[in-house]
């Protein structure tokens, strides 16, 4: 039985950074490709960040140079980084497994985490 679990989430001021992560089991994590999305409030859920088996990285423009995503497949955890944050980073921050090579928002993703609640105030 897959599982994700996040954690991480809290209530942070505007500029500053949280960690966010994603504990997997159920599969072979190494193997596949893993993503952070979020949803805010009346919004559509959207792609944050991917990282393929590979170690490819590939982020949604908004969090370039602030976010870093991460994985450890010897403990099979997928992290977020997450510095300078602002309001507009607030949401559920849903953590993704996808079995195929290819590792882009747009793919479609076979497994997901419950969510953990990010609340950045200015």
């Amino acid at each position: 039985q897959v599982q994700l679990v996040e954690s991480g989430g809290g209530s942070v001021q505007a500029g500053g950074s949280l960690r966010l992560s994603c504990e997997a089991s159920g599969y072979t994590y190494s193997t596949y490709c893993m993503g952070w999305f979020r949803q805010a409030p009346g919004k559509e859920r959207e792609g944050v960040a991917t990282i393929g088996r590979d170690g490819h990285t590939s982020y949604t423009d908004s969090v370039k140079g602030r976010f870093t995503i991460s994985r450890d497949n010897a403990r099979n955890t997928l992290y977020l980084q997450m510095s300078s944050l602002n309001t507009e980073d607030t949401g559920m921050y849903y953590c993704a497994a996808r079995s195929r090579f290819s590792c882009y928002f747009l793919d479609a993703f076979d497994y997901w985490g419950q969510g953990t609640q990010v609340t950045v105030s200015s």
